[in-house]
């Protein structure tokens, strides 16, 4: 039996630049984990079979589950004839753009490398996630980082100031494929990347939250009202900043300020269940 920890993440930017011949649009994303995260505990079994067990009811337990998809991707990949149970205790929200889904089906790859003796390096535990989702590939390394393509290139970043997280979950789901198929590229405000990655190289915390950035907050926000409340909320409890993650309809907010962090979550409970006070996470995985 064995147990890996899956991290949420969260978008410090999220750019979309076109889209691509094969109906992906090509983005340039700076994302970082932080310490709100599933457990997956990964158990052997001899009749082959993979066994998906979730403490929440919402969670899928066949082949739509990216973890029961990252174990048979294993087993294909390289013959295994073992099965495994795999339980996820489940802490991040769904559907909620911190790609819990995603995260989990990392934890799985990495957590069946070591369970099942396969001595896979990241990089191809990597290359493997890309096939079973966009966001799967970064969540294999973890840390911070520039990804691109369709959000399987990586590139790793040092780690982000120090700070607070707040999240805040409305009670909606939010379909990604929806929020993208409703963008239109032309016209777009585009986040200053380069800035955020030198925001980050240098440490300088004010820049960083003058460099936040999601161009899907323009179809998010059209699609959920409640969103822009959140955001303008948290920014009125006295978060720095604000941005909503992925394709939402999680928003965060960042503080530096210890004091202000309790304020912030108090005040945010007062109308949206789902709120976390986490730190940045911000170094990469080791291998399991």
């Amino acid at each position: 039996m064995l147990y890996v920890k899956a991290p949420a993440k969260i978008n410090l930017t999220l750019d979309v630049l076109y889209k691509r011949p094969d109906n992906f649009h090509e983005v340039e994303m700076v994302m970082t984990t932080v310490d709100l995260a599933d457990r997956i505990c990964l158990e052997s079994r001899e009749d082959g079979v993979i066994e998906i067990i979730s403490t929440d009811n919402f969670v899928p337990n066949d082949h739509r589950n990216f973890a029961y998809q990252a174990a048979r991707l294993i087993k294909d990949t390289y013959g295994i004839g073992q099965g495994v149970s795999i339980t996820i205790e489940k802490e991040i929200p769904i559907a909620a753009g911190l790609a819990g889904g995603s995260s989990d089906a990392a934890a799985t790859l990495k957590g069946l490398n070591e369970l099942w003796n396969l001595g896979l390096s990241i990089d191809e535990l990597a290359a493997l996630g890309a096939k079973i989702g966009s966001d799967v590939s970064f969540c294999v390394y973890g840390g911070t980082a520039l990804a691109t393509g369709r959000g399987e290139k990586i590139q790793e970043l040092p780690a982000p100031p120090n700070c607070w997280v707040v999240l805040a979950k409305p009670k909606i789901g939010v379909s990604t494929a929806e929020v993208y198929g409703g963008l239109k590229v032309e016209g777009l405000e585009h986040p200053n990347t380069k800035q955020m990655i030198h925001a980050i190289e240098t440490e300088d915390y004010d820049l960083l939250c003058a460099s936040l950035g999601n161009v899907l907050e323009t179809v998010t926000f059209k699609l959920h009202p409640e969103v822009v409340m959140l955001k303008e909320q948290m920014r009125r409890f006295g978060a720095d900043a604000t941005l909503m993650s992925g394709s939402g309809p999680t928003v965060f907010g960042l503080v530096d300020s210890e004091a202000r962090v309790s304020r912030i979550y108090n005040g945010l409970r007062g109308f949206c269940e789902e709120v976390y006070a986490v730190r940045i996470l911000g170094e990469r995985n080791t291998l399991a």
